[in-house]
C-alpha cells in the first residue's frame, strides 16, 4: 500500500511539474483545450446553431455569452489523477493500459457534459452556473475518476504477492 502512495504522489508530481511547462502549454494544453471547445460547439450545433468555438472559447454568438475553458476545466488534471492511480497499482501493463485507455476516453466525455452543461446554465442563470463551476462539476469529475478507476482495479488489479501476504494468511 506504502508503494502505491508514494508512485501515485510522485507520478501526479510529476505530471503536474511537466504540464505547467511553458511548451507543455503551447503544444499540449491549449490545443487539447481548443479541441474540446470545438467538439463541445460540433455537438451543440447538431441541435442549435447558436454555438461557436474560437480557441478555448465556447460562445453564443446571437447573445454574446461565451465560456473560456481554461486549465482546470479542461479534464487533463483528472486525467493525471486517474493516470497516477492507474499505474501506481499493481497490475499488467496490458491491463493498465486498456484502464487508461477506456479511462481517460470516461473523463473526457463527461467534461463534455460538463462544459456543454455550464454553456447552457451560463445564458439561463449565473448563480446555477457559479455553483455548478465551482462545486457540483469539480465533485462528478473527480468521483467520475475515483469510479472508473475503482471499476478497473476491481476488474484487472493484480493482488500484491510476496512473503508479507503469505505471512498475513498463516
Amino acid at each position: 500500500m506504502r508503494r502505491f502512495f508514494v508512485v501515485f504522489i510522485g507520478l501526479q508530481l510529476l505530471l503536474f511539474g511537466i504540464e505547467l511547462l511553458e511548451p507543455v502549454q503551447t503544444h499540449f494544453v491549449l490545443p487539447v483545450t481548443a479541441l474540446l471547445a470545438h467538439v463541445c460547439s460540433s455537438l451543440i450545433g447538431a441541435v442549435d446553431a447558436n454555438a461557436v468555438a474560437y480557441g478555448k472559447v465556447l460562445m453564443n454568438p446571437k447573445t454574446g455569452f461565451g465560456i473560456s475553458i481554461e486549465p482546470g476545466c479542461n479534464g487533463i488534471e483528472a486525467c493525471i489523477v486517474l493516470l497516477a492511480a492507474i499505474v501506481a497499482f499493481p497490475s499488467t501493463w496490458t491491463h493498465k493500459l486498456i484502464g487508461l485507455g477506456v479511462g481517460l476516453v470516461a473523463v473526457q466525455l463527461l467534461n463534455i457534459v460538463r462544459v456543454i452543461s455550464l454553456f447552457y446554465l451560463g445564458q439561463w442563470n449565473m448563480a446555477w452556473f457559479n455553483f455548478a463551476h465551482s462545486y457540483l462539476w469539480q465533485a462528478l469529475i473527480m468521483l467520475d475518476v475515483l469510479v472508473v478507476f475503482m471499476v478497473w482495479a476491481r476488474r484487472y488489479a493484480r493482488p500484491p504477492t510476496g512473503p508479507s501476504v503469505h505471512a498475513a494468511a498463516a
